[in-house]
């Protein structure tokens, strides 16, 4: 068990998880720029952007990498810091750290050496998106980006496909048009919104049916960042899809995905899990361990 007082009187060293703006630097908080300037260190997705920002803000401090490829010799050098009592700072590119971008892990080993993580409220991209588009936001999944390859995206569609809650995607212009086809095949012609360039100049919402955005998206060029919000399912589809799951075990509810639709182990319990609204790795403790 741990419990974190962010602000005692005792506490020196903290990691503070620092939101940046998603495209219009006045969206920067006064409490942010105050962290920034006085860290000891700021650890940065890509320090050449970073580097932009602090010149824009007139901040001085140090700033050291931390991205997907050395977060892991990084942690060690920045918990030190923060034994010795120093203020880190972690920012990514653009919107909040951890949430698909790095600073997950620096989070998660910061909690395990019993050392304060203190998160400051800033810009989101995918709320941001959510709140816009007009579908229902009292109750959300947030996805991030989808696989790159056809047939592992299509695998993940399928397993969110049954769930009410308003869905949330990053997408990348390149891929955009293959990802609103393979939402058609495995979501069918529901509503979703694809926002653009959210808090800058040419920032765009494009409501509408999958297909209606399909042909918008085949009649432009595209560019970028998209967020993709989508509705949920219907009450009663739901309703429709679990029925035919419900008088089968854990067991033979993954194995009918292994047997009749060819998926992994790994995908036919996933699958299961969001059907059943369960944990994946109690699913994944009932097939493998109860399976012996």
């Amino acid at each position: 068990m741990n419990i974190q007082k962010s602000f005692d009187k005792q506490v020196q060293g903290a990691v503070y998880v620092v939101p940046t703006p998603i495209g219009n630097l006045e969206d920067i908080t006064f409490r942010a720029l105050k962290i920034l300037k006085s860290a000891a260190v700021i650890a940065a997705e890509d320090t050449r952007n970073t580097r932009k920002l602090l010149s824009h803000f007139e901040i001085s401090t140090p700033l050291i990498s931390y991205h997907e490829h050395n977060k892991e010799s990084r942690e060690k050098q920045l918990l030190d810091r923060i034994d010795n009592g120093e203020l880190v700072a972690i920012v990514s590119d653009a919107g909040m750290p951890a949430i698909s971008d790095p600073g997950y892990e620096l989070v998660q080993a910061a909690i395990e050496a019993d050392q304060s993580v203190i998160v400051l409220p800033g810009a989101n991209a995918a709320l941001c998106a959510l709140v816009g588009s007009g579908l229902p936001s009292a109750e959300f999944h947030f996805y991030g980006f989808l696989p790159r390859k056809k047939k592992d995206k299509a695998t993940e569609l399928g397993q969110l496909s049954s769930l009410k809650a308003t869905l949330l995607f990053y997408e990348s212009p390149y891929r955009l048009k293959d990802t609103l086809k393979v939402m058609h095949e495995q979501l069918g012609n529901r509503q979703i919104v694809v926002a653009r360039e959210l808090t800058k100049k040419f920032e765009e919402y494009a409501r509408g049916t999958v297909e209606e955005l399909l042909l918008w998206a085949e009649e432009k060029e595209l560019k970028g960042e998209f967020c993709l919000v989508v509705e949920g399912t219907s009450e009663v589809s739901v309703v429709e899809n679990e029925l035919w799951w419900s008088h089968l075990s854990i067991i033979d509810h993954v194995t009918h995905y292994i047997d009749e639709e060819g998926l992994s182990s790994k995908d036919a319990i996933k699958r299961a899990a969001t059907e059943r609204n369960m944990a994946k790795r109690d699913v994944y403790q009932a097939f493998h361990v109860d399976n012996t």
